[in-house]
């Protein structure tokens, strides 16, 4: 397994920008897939973007195709999620995850990963 620790979480104003740094312990960062969710209070946990171990591949949920991008740098051990266009309803605990598998990031139905981080808060105020 990897460890998870996330940073770069804020207060910003609607409309600003926010990069979110996840940093991974462990030899074997590159043999994973990593991903974004977010759980906003009284919410469902929801899955936002992943990134396959190369950086070749990508997907996003459709609420924040555009606005958000997922990369990761493999010699820093870290995935980011740099966030354009900041609504007030992207505020949320977000959470990264790992799993030597990117298909497990995809669904349908719950998504098991292999490791998660403790997450950090997003606040967008209007």
């Amino acid at each position: 397994q990897v460890q998870l620790v996330e940073s770069g979480g804020g207060v910003v104003q609607a409309g600003g920008s926010l990069r979110l740094s996840c940093a991974a312990s462990g030899r074997t960062f590159s043999s994973y897939s990593m991903g974004w969710f977010r759980q906003a209070p009284g919410k469902e946990r929801e899955f936002l973007a992943a990134v396959s171990w190369s950086g070749m591949s990508t997907y996003y949920a459709d609420s924040v195709k555009g606005r958000f991008t997922i990369s990761r740098d493999n010699a820093k051990n870290t995935v980011y999620l740099q966030m354009n266009s900041l609504k007030p309803e992207d505020t949320a605990i977000y959470y990264c995850a790992a799993d030597p598998s990117f298909r497990n990031f995809l669904g349908p139905g719950e998504i098991v990963l292999e490791s998660w981080g403790q997450g950090t808060q997003v606040t967008v105020s209007s």
